[in-house]
């Protein structure tokens, strides 16, 4: 048969059900297709690739604070991202402990907030190093004084402020730390069941072990959320690399100061005579009047040129350049 039916095909076929000689069920031999389940409270709103980004975001803002904070803490710090899933915000909220250091970032000029929570073994570290101490944990858990918390308010500013370099490729960010809580239970800042990204950051300072949760409501990020792709953010950041990158590395080189020096020639004396040279005695080099010096640009010889004065000092004018292939 066919796959187009002629009418008396259409006929026969219909006859053969009316009369019982064909069963409809045979007829269907279409394959059932898979369900998946689909749960509307806890909506996917991050895809796979959204979250890859956001890993390579965070990989780059570690690579920051893992440069910057050592000029706070006199400390090495180590930062690895370790990876980036997404929950509701009540999984997140119900994991947090108290005593619990919490940073409350405005992503402006994205609407909502972001938190960066910060291990307490972290934050003690943070104090005992600041204050001059060595960086050592409490060994037993309470609550962060007012002096501790001010204390932590400025090393989670630099921390904020890192932020705006890895996000330029995305959205030009101007965030700013808004208040510090340390109360799980006053931690109910968006809605339980929205859908957030939670980043872990594994943070060493010295000896001290611990972790960093960013937690990124989408709510916060869905005007941006397509350009959270890793196609997007790599082109982007290969258009700012090529421009600004170079321009700012040219401007850097060209202010560099480096020493030049010009050999008027060599001469070997004994040491005697060296000992006892006096002013006006004249001491014979290997080069001629009219021959060219060398010119050495550090420790590199870089030029020829014919010895000279200009106004009341001495000079040297060029006359070639040695290429490196030289």
């Amino acid at each position: 048969m066919g796959d187009t039916l002629s009418q008396a095909e259409i006929d026969n076929l219909l006859n053969a059900l009316n009369n019982g000689e064909l069963d409809a069920d045979e007829l269907n031999n279409t394959p059932e297709k898979s369900i998946r389940n689909y749960d509307f409270a806890r909506p996917s709103k991050f895809s796979k690739d959204h979250l890859r980004t956001l890993e390579i975001i965070f990989e780059n803002y570690g690579r920051l604070m893992s440069t910057n904070l050592p000029a706070y803490l006199r400390k090495n710090i180590q930062v690895e991202v370790m990876n980036a899933e997404a929950n509701t915000y009540s999984e997140f909220s119900n994991a947090l402990s108290n005593p619990v250091l919490l940073g409350v970032v405005n992503f402006a000029p994205l609407e909502g907030n972001i938190i960066i929570e910060l291990a307490s073994n972290l934050g003690f570290a943070i104090v005992d190093r600041m204050l001059g101490g060595g960086g050592n944990p409490l060994e037993h858990s309470r609550d962060f004084t007012e002096i501790e918390l001010i204390i932590l308010e400025r090393v989670l500013e630099v921390c904020t402020n890192l932020l705006v370099d890895p996000w330029e490729s995305v959205v030009e960010l101007e965030p700013r730390l808004e208040r510090i809580e340390t109360n799980s239970q006053f931690a109910q800042f968006i809605s339980p069941s929205e859908m957030t990204a939670i980043v872990t950051m594994n943070i060493k300072i010295g000896s001290v072990e611990g972790l960093m949760n960013i937690c990124i409501p989408y709510s916060c990020v869905e005007p941006v959320i397509d350009k959270l792709n890793t196609k997007y953010w790599y082109s982007s950041m290969k258009e700012n690399d090529t421009g600004s990158y170079q321009e700012n590395i040219e401007a850097l080189i060209s202010r560099a100061k480096i020493p030049i020096r010009a050999l008027l020639g060599r001469s070997s004396i004994s040491v005697n005579d060296f000992m006892n040279i006096q002013i006006g005695d004249i001491i014979k080099l290997d080069t001629k009047v009219e021959d060219e010096l060398d010119v050495y640009v550090g420790n590199i010889k870089k030029f020829k040129a014919l010895p000279g004065a200009t106004s009341d000092s001495y000079a040297v004018r060029v006359t070639s350049v040695i290429r490196e292939e030289q």
